[in-house]
Order: C-alpha cells, then structure tokens, then sequence
C-alpha cells in the first residue's frame, strides 16, 4: 500500500494545526484496499454478454474494473476484471474479439475466459501471448434457464485454478490508473451519456455516492445464483476515445471485426463524485498501462475506487449535465 499525500491545510484555533487525511492507495487494479493474499496474484478477465437477451448479467456488479468495447452490429461486450474479489457465479460468457488482446496485453499473463473466437482472431491472441481460455466443460457450465448462445456461465476461482494447472503467471499487473487525491471536476456531471453507435448508449445517473448503469433508458440490472437482483453501480467512469478501424483475417475468410486502437494518444473524461475532469489518454505499446494526464500535464489522477472503462470510437460525442 502506498500513501498519497493529500493537500495540507492550516487553520489557526489558539495553537491548532490540522492536516488533510491522507489517501491511502492499495497495489490492486483500483487503488482499493484488500488483503496481501488478494493483492499478490493474477488478474482474471471474463468475457460478458450484452446482447439484450443477455440481460440481466450475473457478476458485473462485483467486478473491481470493467471495460465495455464495441462489437458488431453496434453493440458491446464488457470484459469484467477481478483482481482482489472472486465470483462463482459469472455470465453469459462470449467470445472474443480483437480488441480484447489489447486490453489484456498489459495484465502481466492475466488469464481471459471466453466462449470462443475465430480462428484468426485466435492466432491474434496467440500472437499476443494472451493466455485465454475458450468454453471447456471444467471452467464453463451451461444453465438451463436461458437458450443458447447466452446460457454459458464461469466462475474465477475454476478460471484461477486452470491457469495455476497450467503454470501461467500469478503477477499482480498493479495500478490500471494513477489514483490519488483526485483530479479537481471541471464541472457538474450527474448524468452521463456515452454512445458507441446508433443502439441505445452506455448511460449513467449520479445517485449522490455512485453512479448507477442504465442501458438507453432501461436500468441495467444483475442477478446472482440465488435470484437476488439490484442495478449494477460503479465509483468512477473513464472514457478514452479511440479510432475506430475495421481488423480483417489476412487469408480473406471469416468475419470482419469493429475494433479500436488502443495505441497513441487521445481524448480522456473522468467522471467521479458527480463531476467531470478532462485530459487526454497515452500509451505507447499494447503491453504498457494506459496513462491519462490532465490538461495542465500533470497526472488525471482517480480516486480509488471500482471503475468502469469505456474504450469509444472518437466519431461518438460523449455528453454529460
């Protein structure tokens, strides 16, 4: 645990001197505290469904970090990361896209279940040396609640397990961000818009200690194993804009995938405590962390806290009040 010295502050009462607390923040992938067993190993990636018949997902709503990415037919796909926390019950899990490499490139080895993948998208994760695991029958069950394609569910402790078989890296890949006292808001954000098409965008509203998950104007609700229902909530939003390219097999089969690049550098919103503070996104090789800095070029700084991560194509206009 490292600490983060907050602005110090004086105020004279006969001889009194009072200082800011300090923000304490943790070795995991949001700066939140956690216990030395859960913070010294892996990461691990899941892969989940957001087609509408997908819904409500089961395990979003524990996940320490989340990314949403752009698929087909403008819908996306979250890859939910679990880093100090574990869930037995995760889902519907789908398959992979070649965005997801990106992402999971900088994870030190992070394992990512999915359901499966093209098989030039596979050679694209090989290529990349992520360590993935496709629907198998040990890691991956099918429930009889729902049809099929969105009735595959996992668990990260049957996820952790078959990588420690395997010998994958158990490396904690550190902080996704750089959190600290947070980045002064530039304004009032209490409702947020975040399009990545022509479908219903990404929205949330500020309840006044999270923001809560709509998709369109629907609530965006989980469910666990037991039936128990809420609507999924995260302590801070990151949107970082991106070019929006179509990637291809090479050998001209298959099916040509939406993806962004997630190398250079371009526009950056945080949103946290019911604002907004802008900046821009760097990244110099798939295999670095992301780095955000704010506009007078210090560090956008993010308090700690479970965050969500929108990777959007730069055409979409991002719109907040």
């Amino acid at each position: 645990t490292t600490t983060t010295e907050a602005t110090t502050t004086t105020t004279t009462l006969g001889s009194t001197t009072t200082t800011a607390p300090q923000v304490e923040i943790a070795a995991t992938i949001n700066g939140l505290p956690a216990d030395t067993s859960s913070i010294d190993r892996r990461v691990v990636g899941i892969k989940i469904d957001n087609h509408p018949k997908a819904r409500p997902q089961s395990g979003l709503e524990q996940a320490d970090a989340v990314y949403e990415v752009l698929v087909e037919g403008g819908l996306t796909r979250f890859i939910a990361l679990f880093h100090q926390s574990d869930v037995d019950y995760i889902g519907p899990n789908r398959s992979g896209r070649v965005t997801d490499s990106k992402v999971m490139a900088s994870l030190a080895g992070a394992p990512l279940q999915i359901s499966g993948a093209q098989g030039w998208v596979q050679d694209i994760f090989r290529a990349e040396g992520i360590n993935v695991i496709y629907d198998n029958g040990v890691t991956t069950y099918r429930t009889p609640e729902r049809p099929k394609p969105h009735n595959l569910y996992t668990s990260t402790l049957l996820v952790r397990e078959w990588a420690d078989e395997r010998g994958w890296p158990d490396e904690n890949p550190g902080n996704l961000f750089t959190y600290g006292e947070p980045t002064q808001i530039q304004a009032t954000a209490e409702r947020i818009v975040v399009p990545f098409s022509d479908s219903p965008p990404s929205t949330w509203t500020w309840d006044g200690e999270r923001y809560l998950h709509f998709q369109g104007a629907e609530e965006h609700l989980w469910v666990d194993a037991d039936g128990a229902t809420g609507q999924i909530a995260m302590d801070t939003l990151v949107v970082m804009k991106m070019r929006k390219y179509i990637a291809r097999n090479p050998a001209g089969s298959g099916t040509a995938l939406p993806t962004v690049e997630t190398v250079g550098t371009g526009e950056a919103l945080v949103f946290h405590s019911g604002g907004v503070a802008s900046g821009t996104w760097e990244r110099g090789a798939t295999s670095d962390p992301f780095t955000l800095i704010a506009a007078d070029g210090r560090d956008l700084d993010l308090p700690p806290g479970t965050v969500w991560i929108h990777l959007v194509p730069d055409t979409m206009t991002v719109t907040w009040e």
